[in-house]
């Protein structure tokens, strides 16, 4: 459908876009009142049905305005024609330049001898001699010369009906037409008097006695057209006036040309001049004047619209302008009234950044109870309390937003080239994961790990047969290992679920399930084993289908593949199930832009210092490239493969291994690469301040409550940990593992975990803190085993996990106190009561069930209810002392200091023992 602009309808309709816009909005289109709104075909015709009146008058009035400026202008009035009065010799130069300017027409009649059949004789006249070329003999009266028609010529002669003869009032000079040679002809032409005499008309001296002129006869009235063959004096003059005018010389091979063109051009004028005489005058009317007026305002843009119409709109407009104006003022004045900050920022810089003096928020602070210096760095609370007493509102930003912020680079769609895809393989611990990976790649990762599971997330670069390459990260099954599962399936295009047939669906391959749901990543399912005696898929689609996955061979979207690891059974058809759902995604990125992406794994090398493992998702990552992760930055030194081969590139999908970090970084954290060093010192400086600041702020110290707490709990301990492993993900793993340990009677904390070997300095803090030391994979130098043993440390080392966890657990629990549980062993019945002086009250009692021990306590029952609970002062059997009875026996006993034992009481006799508690 076509599209009209609002200015340009306006001006072809006579009318402004304010009025169209009105007509529109009242015919029920909602239409901006812009030059530059669009507007359909329907509201095109509706504004042609509405104007179009407006639009013929304006285009009669533009016809109008085209025939008058194409109208020629009128020639001047010729002027009269000069007495004739006697040559003088002056004249000569005069006569001289008529002679010249006269040739192109001498020159023409020469060309036409031909046709002329000449003129007819009526006399002669003696001009003087032969040779005479100056002098113009003196003639008084009227000389009469009758011409024969000629032959048309279009440019020179107006057409006419007949040749008449013409009075001339002025000498003329009569030649012969017969044929002669050019400069002949020049020589006739000469004596031009009447041209001559024009020519110098302000030349003439006016001291002269006698003026002779022609004497007038009487009037003939001439024809509209002109006579054939015959010029008017007027025409004549023109010529000579146009000829003054230009002055320019034409070539010889133009001159015929441009005398026919001015000939042409005498005829329209005179012929234009006799129709303007003759044409009738055009009545004018009220009608015509009312239209010009209208076809005038038209032009002007204010058709129908009065003055104060146009105020009214042009006021309009500038309120409108100012109310803009008002509008962007007040929204820029908020936003910087919103302050950007990262938390722990100094009383100086948040006094810079509100641009008020230091000592003003010094005073806030005091007013909040808060003593501070001018250095000193306020908190997350204080910082939004103070900025709200000045009027400012606080936006902190994290460090995640500050790399999005520095990584603001757009890729043109241009630019984007096919990448290969980034598949994880997920699933539970033991199902077959790494087996499957060492079957594609041919090599034997589960004997390089300890307990022949997986406890490291790898990433492998895999070429196909066919040239296409796969980017495969794996994952750990363990439940220690939830981090780590997060992270592959963070960074993963494409997820493989790994279940092994003859197994279920387990709670880390639920884990896994969600982990790659909750980022959105299209999943494929390998039944595992499927080789093995009692492997069952169909019980596995059958769980999977109760957690509302179903695979498509049961009518789902979700791919399937029962293979065998071990041989190799179908591990191809699950790579082109792989493949195709990479096609599908269409894997698309930019390597010729800073590289990006996410680090896997950081460890420490003897020799080679700190190790990343990184993946490139974006970009090209090149040795000496200036890398930004977390709050640590580094210089690319080195790039290897995953199988230790040095390159220098690394393009998208790539898994790499860098060098040039000074610290480890954490694993799952965003890289970023900068041009500028400077720019990415400054960033990650800024970050480390930040990190340390929220190490110290969130650093727990002991308080009153913690304290009452702790003695309302009774035997309150801490196990202090520093934990040591290979890679920092391992490290995180097994952190995280040993704090759900905590309990209410004994708190597990990690004062410190690091990535690398047991050194002197892990001593020296576990020596000051109390603490034990745990290693994962990693062993302790000589001078920190040395140290250790002389500052009696533990030291506690282990290649699995779930090996250091359940010792740690372990230890746990024998710092707890055990648990005191009461045990009933027997009931007695009081048959008689015996009262001895000085003695107190005893019982004579049977002992109806279990049995009665001398240590053991008792509980007195009157009625039910216990009335007494204590021990026994003695047990005799008639006189003698005995330390136990047994059930069915009689014995005499007295309770300690208790004495009011009725007939028919009970006591329920029980002990108490301690028990191990677990945690």
């Amino acid at each position: 459908m076509a599209e009209y602009r609002l200015a340009k309808v306006a001006t072809e309709l006579n009318r402004s876009f304010q009025v169209l816009a009105d007509v529109l909005n009242q015919r029920g289109f909602d239409v901006m009142p812009k030059p530059t709104t669009k507007i359909t075909e329907d509201m095109y015709q509706a504004l042609l049905h509405e104007f179009s009146a407006d639009k013929a008058a304006k285009d009669e009035a533009k016809l109008l305005k085209t025939n008058r400026d194409n109208k020629p202008t009128p020639p001047p009035a010729p002027a009269p024609a000069p007495a004739a009065k006697p040559t003088t010799p002056l004249a000569k130069p005069a006569a001289e330049k008529e002679v010249k300017t006269s040739e192109p027409t001498a020159e023409k009649l020469v060309s036409r001898s031909d046709e002329v059949v000449g003129p007819k004789i009526l006399g002669k006249i003696d001009i003087g001699g032969k040779n005479a070329k100056t002098e113009t003999p003196k003639v008084e009266g009227k000389a009469v010369v009758e011409t024969t028609p000629v032959a048309k010529e279009p440019k020179e002669i107006a057409p006419a009906a007949e040749a008449k003869e013409e009075v001339v009032t002025a000498p003329v000079v009569e030649t012969t037409a017969t044929p002669a040679p050019k400069p002949a002809v020049e020589k006739a032409a000469e004596p031009a008097e009447p041209d001559t005499e024009e020519d110098d008309v302000d030349k003439i001296d006016t001291k002269f006695e006698v003026l002779s002129g022609p004497k007038v006869l009487g009037k003939i009235h001439l024809p509209t057209l002109a006579p054939t063959g015959v010029k008017s004096l007027a025409g004549e003059a023109r010529d000579d006036l146009r000829e003054k005018r230009k002055r320019k010389r034409k070539q010889a091979g133009t001159e015929k040309v441009a005398v026919q063109e001015r000939v042409k051009q005498d005829q329209n004028t005179s012929s234009n001049n006799t129709d303007n005489r003759t044409a009738p005058k055009v009545e004018i009317t009220k009608e015509a004047v009312q239209q010009k007026v209208r076809n005038t305002m038209g032009q002007m843009g204010n058709a129908g619209r009065s003055r104060g119409m146009k105020q009214k709109i042009k006021q309009k407009n500038k309120e409108d302008r100012a109310n803009d104006r008002r509008e962007t003022n007040l929204r820029r004045e908020k936003e910087s009234k919103i302050l950007k900050v990262t938390e722990f920022l100094t009383a100086n810089e948040l006094a810079t950044m509100m641009n008020i003096s230091v000592t003003q928020v010094i005073s806030s602070c005091f007013m909040l109870g808060l003593i501070v210096s001018i250095n000193q760095r306020l908190d997350a609370e204080t910082i939004q309390i103070v900025a709200d007493n000045f009027g400012f509102e606080v936006e902190f930003v994290d460090a995640e937003s500050q790399i999005e912020a520095a990584d603001n680079e757009m890729d043109d769609e241009a630019d984007l080239l096919p990448r290969s895809p980034i598949v994880t393989v997920m699933g539970h611990v033991d199902h077959g994961k790494t087996s499957l990976l060492d079957y594609i790649r041919k090599a034997n990762v589960i004997a390089g790990e300890a307990g022949g599971i997986t406890q490291h997330i790898g990433a492998y670069e895999v070429t196909l047969v066919d040239g296409k390459k796969i980017t495969f990260l794996d994952t750990p099954g363990h439940e220690a290992f939830t981090a780590m599962r997060a992270r592959g399936a963070k960074v993963t295009d494409l997820a493989i679920i790994v279940i092994a047939a003859d197994d279920s669906v387990m709670p880390q391959t639920r884990e896994a399930i969600a982990h790659a749901q909750a980022a959105g990543v299209p999943m494929v399912f390998a039944f595992n084993k499927i080789d093995k005696d009692g492997a069952n898929a169909d019980k596995i689609r059958e769980q999977l289908a109760a957690m509302n996955i179903l695979m498509e061979d049961w009518g789902g979207k979700f791919q399937c593949q029962e293979i065998s690891a071990k041989k190799g059974l179908n591990v191809d058809k699950l790579l082109e199930k792989v493949l195709l759902e990479a096609e599908i995604m269409d894997l698309k990125a930019n390597p010729n832009r800073r590289a990006k992406g996410t680090v896997i794994e950081a460890t420490q090398e003897k020799g080679r210092g700190i190790v990343c493992s990184m993946l490139v998702q974006t970009g090209t990552l090149r040795i000496g490239d200036h890398v930004v992760v977390g709050p640590y930055y580094a210089k690319v030194r080195a790039l290897f493969n995953e199988r230790g081969g040095k390159i220098d590139t690394a393009p998208p999908s790539t898994p790499v291994k860098m060098l040039g970090f000074s610290d480890a970084p954490t694993a799952g954290d965003a890289y970023v690469v900068f041009t500028d060093e400077s720019e990415a010192k400054a960033l990650a400086n800024k970050r480390l301040q930040l990190v340390r600041e929220q190490g110290i702020r969130t650093k727990r110290h002991i308080t009153l409550d913690e304290i009452g707490r702790r003695l309302a709990v009774g035997n309150f301990k801490e196990l202090k940990l520093i934990v040591k492993g290979d890679v920092d993900g391992s490290v995180e793993a097994l952190s995280d593992s040993l704090l759900k340990l905590t309990t209410e009677e004994i708190a597990v904390n990690v004062i410190h975990s690091g990535v690398g070997q047991i050194t002197e300095s892990d001593v020296l803090l576990a020596s000051a803190s109390d603490a034990i030391i745990v290693g994962f994979q990693v062993r302790p130098s000589a001078k920190a085993k040395q140290i250790a043993e002389n500052e009696e440390i533990d030291i506690r080392t282990y290649s699995v996990i779930y090996q250091a966890i359940d010792e740690i657990k372990a230890a746990m629990e024998g710092m707890l106190s055990p648990e005191v549980v009461e045990k009933v062993i027997g009931n007695v019945e009081i048959r008689e009561v015996f009262k001895i002086s000085k003695v107190g009250t005893i019982a004579g009692c049977y002992v109806t069930s279990g049995m009665i021990e001398r240590k053991a306590k008792l509980r007195v029952v009157r009625d039910g209810v216990v009335i007494h609970t204590g021990e026994l002062a003695s047990l005799k059997r008639f006189k003698d002392d005995v330390k136990e009875v047994a059930k069915g026996y009689e014995c005499g006993l007295q309770v300690e200091r208790f004495n009011e034992i009725l007939e028919g009481d009970y006591l329920e006799i029980f002990k108490t023992e301690e028990v191990k508690r677990k945690l």
